[in-house]
């Protein structure tokens, strides 16, 4: 952890999916900023081990739970496995997504649908029902979406109706809990280089995303956990209700 950079010293942070591409860089960086983060994995467990021993390598603390946050309870569960290993939990960040398998909605069957919302949408409502009824005053909750609610595209119906939800949840959790100085912001990214975006993507439609974006290039993990950051710490009290494009400016 460099030092001086403690501006979450004290703070406790739980985030879903944090083990790989852009959860793993939220991890990170709330921990060099001196947060002490739970982060959860649904299957990868060199990946998490490995986002453990890196941020522990820099001096910060994280802890990975194995959890499926699709099965009934898992949400709930993750929070209070959090609140006993962290004692209080002062951010959430609401990273942990089932991505589009490619189906028109004619195709599309409901047992696809109902996983990815219960995964994108519900488990968003939970941890932010508990953050209402249990964060400390002052609080944080980030919620994860994409552009894809502004920028729909044929095949993404349920990924893009669960973020959509999502979009909806962060709007009102901001009108409830901001009276206890609580916020509650989405951040969007754009097309990320991640190995799941080259995994799902030929290199012909990475070049596209880049093209199309006015900076010109893919962004990258860090360029999203930097926007996590900022509304995680001091500098981002005044911010709450808003869906900020992590985008380079292709929204």
């Amino acid at each position: 952890m460099e030092a001086g950079v403690t501006v979450l010293q004290g703070k406790k942070a739980v985030v879903t999916g944090g083990s790989r591409g852009i959860g793993r860089a939220i991890v990170e960086r709330l921990a060099r900023d001196g947060a002490d983060v739970v982060f959860t994995y649904a299957s990868n467990a060199q990946a998490a081990s490995e986002v453990e021993e890196a941020v522990k390598a820099e001096g910060g603390s994280a802890h990975a739970v194995h959890i499926d946050l699709a099965e009934p309870g898992a949400a709930e569960r993750l929070m209070e496995l959090a609140a006993d290993h962290l004692g209080s939990v002062d951010i959430v960040v609401n990273n942990a997504a089932m991505s589009f398998t490619l189906s028109v909605i004619a195709e599309t069957d409901e047992d696809l649908y109902d996983s990815v919302m219960a995964v994108n949408a519900k488990s968003t409502f939970l941890t932010t029902r508990y953050a209402a009824r249990h964060m400390r005053d002052g609080g944080r909750v980030i919620n994860i979406s994409t552009i894809n609610t502004v920028r729909p595209a044929p095949g993404i119906v349920a990924y893009a109706a669960s973020k959509g939800a999502v979009e909806q949840i962060t709007a009102v959790a901001a009108q409830e809990l901001g009276p206890r100085g609580i916020t509650v912001n989405t951040v969007s990214p754009g097309a990320t280089d991640t190995d799941l975006l080259r995994g799902t993507n030929p290199e012909e439609s990475l070049r596209m995303a880049a093209s199309i974006t006015p900076l010109r290039r893919l962004g990258q993990p860090s360029d999203v956990a930097d926007v996590v950051a900022f509304l995680a710490g001091p500098d981002g009290r005044w911010v709450t209700g808003q869906n900020i494009h992590a985008a380079g400016g292709m929204a």
